[in-house]
């Protein structure tokens, strides 16, 4: 058992406190949740494909405090306002009306993720969440690729399971056993698909997988993490020495997954849907993902590519998934693994230009980027997150690190001089979420 899930149940409170004895407790729970950085595999996972990824060393902390009502109040320090719910309003809410105000609160506010983790836990384990107020603080910057949405879902997740004991709830314990399944299930919060029989949600209204979610969970502390999805699968553990370190030069154009945005992001992972819907209504077979339907015989490839031959996005959209699922990211590992930077850089640059001519997913922005850090010596680049702008990861030196995100921001604002809001950090892995003291 991994320590996020281990700290789910240890000392577990397997009776919710009730009125004025809640808030007379001072019990609190406390998580802090990292951001992620995709090294690789993009819009992989909800195919059932793989991702190299690596959890860092900036996130968000969410610290719940018990009510003596049944009433949650959320307060975010990096956004405006406040989030109010009625657990019990919650609850009773018609389908059709949770779906409505759930679009409106994600059109544009942080609140429509508190209110789908809220809704989720609820319909999952009805009567069980306690009134709280909760505080979310946060070194990640937003909207930039760093997956600050998916953090906010994962750690409101925690906070609340932790405070009110959902984790000893039978309809829990006989889902989830484990953190990987923790992390997927968290994926189908925001995107709201059912995991067993736990019953899914509108969600965000996003069609993503677990990749962020399962990274934030079960990343490791100076390494990189190589999973496959549906179900989640723990493939490589990568090392990742203190010699490297990733500079992430945010771009300035926000990688939002509301509003208009959510069309292009949906754009991608719809087509996935459709490949796999011409698969079955070809051959009969009931494959769940993407990546099962290319495991079904050594005819599955070509069989796929002519059912999609007459449209070119969707041409596209197959073989970046064939190349980076089942080529680049497994080869990219051995080669960092093998310290092998050269073959490294050069199956990243392979997965970018798949991002580019497959997913179609890049901005111009994030384009100069990843070309201006190879030209600087980077050792590796790539754009990663939904796309359509976001944030670029370089691996260089440690010894180099703070003099390389100068020259990298200083050389990106002369080709983009209106984008004033871009920014570079350093980053290392920085293991999974984690329980703090209260």
């Amino acid at each position: 058992m991994s320590d996020v899930l281990a700290a789910l149940t240890a000392g577990i409170r397997t009776e919710p406190l009730d009125g004025s004895s809640a808030a007379a407790s001072g019990i609190a729970a406390r998580w802090f949740v990292p951001g992620r950085i995709e090294v690789l595999g993009k819009h992989t996972d909800y195919a059932g494909g793989r991702s190299l990824l690596a959890a860092v060393d900036a996130g968000h902390t969410i610290t719940a405090v018990p009510r003596g009502d049944r009433a949650l109040q959320v307060h975010s320090e990096g956004a405006d306002g406040a989030v109010t719910l009625g657990l019990d309003e919650a609850s009773a809410r018609p389908a059709e009306q949770a779906d409505a105000q759930t679009a409106e609160q994600t059109d544009g506010h942080w609140g429509g993720y508190v209110r789908t983790v809220v809704e989720r836990l609820e319909k999952n384990f009805p009567g069980r969440l306690r009134g709280a107020d909760v505080t979310v603080t946060s070194t990640l910057p937003l909207a930039a690729g760093m997956s600050s949405s998916s953090a906010l879902v994962v750690g409101l997740a925690l906070a609340l399971i932790d405070l009110s004991g959902i984790a000893a709830d039978p309809a829990f314990t006989r889902e989830i056993t484990t953190t990987e399944q923790l992390g997927e299930y968290c994926g189908t919060i925001e995107n709201g698909q059912s995991f067993g029989t736990l019953a899914g949600d509108r969600g965000v209204g996003t069609f993503g997988g677990s990749g962020d979610h399962t990274a934030m969970l079960c990343g490791r502390r100076d390494a990189l993490v190589q999973y496959s999805f549906c179900p989640v699968r723990h493939e490589r553990t990568i090392a990742l020495g203190p010699e490297l370190t990733f500079v992430v030069a945010v771009s300035g154009v926000e990688a939002e997954k509301t509003g208009s945005a959510r069309d292009d992001y949906n754009r991608v992972s719809l087509a996935v849907a459709e490949i796999l819907r011409r698969w079955h209504e070809d051959t009969g077979r009931a494959d769940a993902s993407l990546a099962d339907a290319v495991a079904g015989g050594p005819a599955a490839v070509q069989r796929l590519r002519t059912l999609v031959a007459a449209d070119g996005y969707l041409v596209g959209r197959l073989e970046q998934f064939l190349a980076e699922s089942e080529r680049i990211v497994p080869a990219a590992a051995v080669a960092l693994e093998d310290g092998d930077l050269a073959e490294f850089g050069r199956l990243v640059d392979e997965s970018q230009a798949g991002a580019e001519d497959g997913l179609r997913n890049q901005v111009p922005e994030t384009s100069s980027l990843q070309r201006l850090a190879r030209g600087l010596g980077a050792h590796a680049a790539s754009a990663f997150g939904a796309g359509f702008g976001g944030s670029v990861w370089a691996l260089v030196p440690t010894a180099d690190a703070e003099d390389f995100a100068a020259r990298w921001l200083d050389a990106y604002r002369a080709e983009h001089p209106e984008r004033t809001r871009a920014a570079a950090s350093l980053a290392r892995p920085g293991g999974a979420a984690r329980r703090l003291a209260g």
